[in-house]
């Protein structure tokens, strides 16, 4: 390479970002740390949260204020589509900011074409598994629900596939056996913001080189329904215990005892021979409400009622007395 064209590449990289929740976030303090010019933020419109449902910013636009960043919240990206005044609003701040990158994490939009193929250096994206293994919206829990004893992240070129583009680099990380899908996010968010930087040093030097993705192992981390989050003890206890962790703390677990639905903060696996009924209670002490299921047992130790706060299983039974032979019930209510 002549020195003068190395030289050039080594300029320092304008990076723009895409991303809501805290997992971007974290990528955008780290680029900001690491002294990049971030000129623009995009980031999705602000929503209803909290008892008031008062509409409050993602934890992107956030950073974005306090670091006083430009930001858009485009409804759409679409130039053809429903909110095309956004998007156009959009690609305007865009060729304004000029930059050589995009980086995104975490958006909740799909990038159209034209998003794609605007940023000289492309689109990357921070992604939590080891690319092709969970491609889709919720790669951290469905690995944690599959029972994998590893998962890591991967800096992706983004292309208009399903999380299907090149990859620069990956980080492996293990799973450990208490990790809840709270913590192991916030692991593969702290690998993940690392990695990035590696990438874009290599970017601006000019030797950054992506690997297509393999066509073996490709799984989908399908987005979680609603209905997932209502435990259904005809399943084995391993399952549950598993999806229990992988679904805390967001979007949770919940079950129900007669007219009281909880929601479920913790549980471990039980240890009782005994045989009934799914959702039947075996024991219900300070050590958990032990709990049938359609193999082995679960035993709930952390939950909360509907309109209450967390409590162990001991506060919550000095107020609620729950027996053995009661019956909690499976899967979702019905309609």
């Amino acid at each position: 390479m002549d020195p003068s064209a190395k030289a050039a590449s080594a300029a320092p990289l304008r990076v723009a970002c895409a991303g809501t929740p805290e997992f971007a976030a974290v990528a955008l303090r780290r680029l900001l740390r690491a002294g990049h010019d971030v000129p623009l933020v995009l980031t999705q419109p602000d929503r209803p949260a909290g008892r008031g449902l008062r509409e409050q910013p993602g934890a992107v636009k956030q950073v974005a204020l306090r670091e006083r960043l430009r930001v858009v919240q485009p409804r759409g990206l679409r130039l053809d589509g429903r909110f095309a005044d956004d998007a156009q609003q959009a690609r305007a701040a865009l060729l304004e900011a000029a930059a050589d990158v995009l980086v995104v994490v975490a958006y909740g939009l799909i990038l159209p074409q034209w998003l794609l193929d605007m940023p000289p250096l492309g689109c990357l994206n921070i992604h939590a598994s080891l690319l092709p293994r969970w491609r889709g919206a919720a790669p951290i829990q469905r690995a944690i629900e599959a029972g994998d004893a590893q998962t890591g992240v991967s800096i992706m070129r983004m292309e208009a596939g399903l999380d299907t583009g090149p990859v620069y680099c990956m980080e492996q990380l293990p799973i450990h056996a208490g990790d809840t899908g709270g913590s192991l996010h916030d692991r593969l968010a702290d690998a993940g913001a690392n990695l990035l930087l590696r990438v874009l040093r290599d970017l601006q030097d000019g030797v950054a080189e992506p690997t297509a993705q393999s066509n073996d192992g490709v799984s989908y981390a399908a987005k979680i329904d609603k209905s997932e989050t209502w435990l259904d003890f005809t399943r084995p206890a391993i399952e549950l215990e598993r999806r229990i962790r992988a679904f805390a703390p967001h979007p949770g677990t919940r079950t129900r005892l007669g007219e009281v639905s909880f929601k479920v903060h913790a549980a471990c696996l039980g240890d009782s021979a005994r045989r009934a009924e799914p959702g039947q209670v075996l024991r219900a002490d300070a050590a958990g409400i032990e709990l049938a299921c359609g193999e082995g047992s679960l035993l709930l130790t952390r939950l909360q009622r509907a309109g209450s706060t967390p409590v162990d299983t001991a506060a919550l039974l000095r107020g609620m007395p729950i027996h053995p032979g009661q019956a909690f019930a499976s899967g979702a209510p019905d309609a």
